[in-house]
């Protein structure tokens, strides 16, 4: 199978440009939220949600761009679509999916059973 690299590589760049501009929103938005003192119980607690919603979207985007950058790697590398854990290729509908997976379906799945 032949991977089309540079489409591959600019689907990542889209995605990382747009995850990165969702992250730096997010950021901002933290930084201008005002700090409560005296509001009811009910608001705290929707505060504290929210935060906690906040921190797990910057999370899962930090994590993403890195799944990214390490897709770009290996793009540069000349081993993009290769699983990391057994060598195969990865399918082209799963990269199609997921263009920065680095395990096969078969690796990924044993992996997510643990």
């Amino acid at each position: 199978m032949s991977i089309d690299t540079p489409r591959f590589r600019a689907a990542l760049l889209e995605e990382r440009e747009r995850i990165a501009k969702a992250l730096e929103k997010l950021r901002d938005d933290e930084v201008e939220e005002p700090a409560a003192s005296d509001n009811h119980l009910a608001e705290t607690a929707t505060a504290t949600l929210d935060r906690e919603i906040d921190d797990t979207l910057e999370e899962n985007s930090t994590r993403m761009l890195a799944a990214i950058d390490s897709a770009l790697g290996r793009v540069d590398a000349g081993t993009y679509g290769t699983c990391e854990r057994c060598g195969r290729e990865i399918s082209l509908e799963r990269l199609e999916a997921y263009p920065w997976a680095s395990l096969c379906i078969d690796c990924k799945r044993e992996a997510e059973r643990g």
